[in-house]
C-alpha cells in the first residue's frame, strides 16, 4: 500500500512540474502574441495616417484641377463675348 502511495506522490509531483512548465511556455507564447498584435496595430495606424494624406492630397488636386478648368471656361466666355461685342 505504501509504493501505491509513494508511486501516486511522484505521479502527482512530475504532472504539477510539467503543467507549471505549461503554463510558462504559454505565459511566454501569450506575452509575444501580444507583443506582434501591437506591433501590427501600431503598423495599420501608420498605413491609415499615410493613406488619409494621400487622400487628402488627391482631393486638393482635384479640387486644384477643378477650379483651373473653371476659370479657364469663364476667362474663355469673357474673351468670346468681349469679340463678338467688338464685331
Amino acid at each position: 500500500m505504501v509504493d501505491k502511495s509513494i508511486s501516486t506522490e511522484i505521479n502527482l509531483a512530475v504532472y504539477m512540474e510539467r503543467l507549471d512548465a505549461y503554463i510558462e511556455s504559454q505565459t511566454a507564447l501569450n506575452n509575444t502574441l501580444c507583443e506582434s498584435l501591437e506591433r501590427v496595430q501600431n503598423q495599420i495606424s501608420d498605413i491609415d495616417y499615410w493613406r488619409n494624406r494621400m487622400y487628402g492630397a488627391k482631393t486638393i488636386m482635384i479640387a486644384l484641377g477643378v477650379l483651373i478648368l473653371h476659370t479657364s471656361a469663364v476667362m474663355g466666355s469673357f474673351v468670346a463675348l468681349t469679340n463678338f461685342m467688338k464685331n
